[in-house]
């Protein structure tokens, strides 16, 4: 005899519509909008959404996205500045 395990299906102790926020952003980005574009969809959704957690979760995966690709930048920009560097 098995014993079902039961797991919960949200971590965190979100609302499955934080979750649907972020994926929506997530899909968004995935499909080429830029940040600049999801932040004015998010202004959008901060000021007629019904639901703020939606909300939340799309501002959360945008902000990711925005420090993701500074840190991507700067990371770029440190390797060519070592590479100009060494070339010396």
């Amino acid at each position: 005899m098995t014993t079902m395990t039961i797991a919960p299906a949200i971590t965190g102790g979100h609302d499955p519509a934080y979750y649907a926020g972020r994926a929506d952003a997530y899909d968004e980005h995935t499909a080429g909008a830029d940040v600049a574009t999801l932040t004015v969809r998010l202004s959008y959704l901060i000021d007629g959404h019904p639901d703020v957690q939606y909300a939340a979760g799309y501002a959360a995966r945008v902000w990711e996205i925005d420090r993701e690709q500074r840190d991507t930048t700067a990371s770029q920009l440190e390797v060519a500045h070592n590479l100009k560097a060494d070339a010396r």
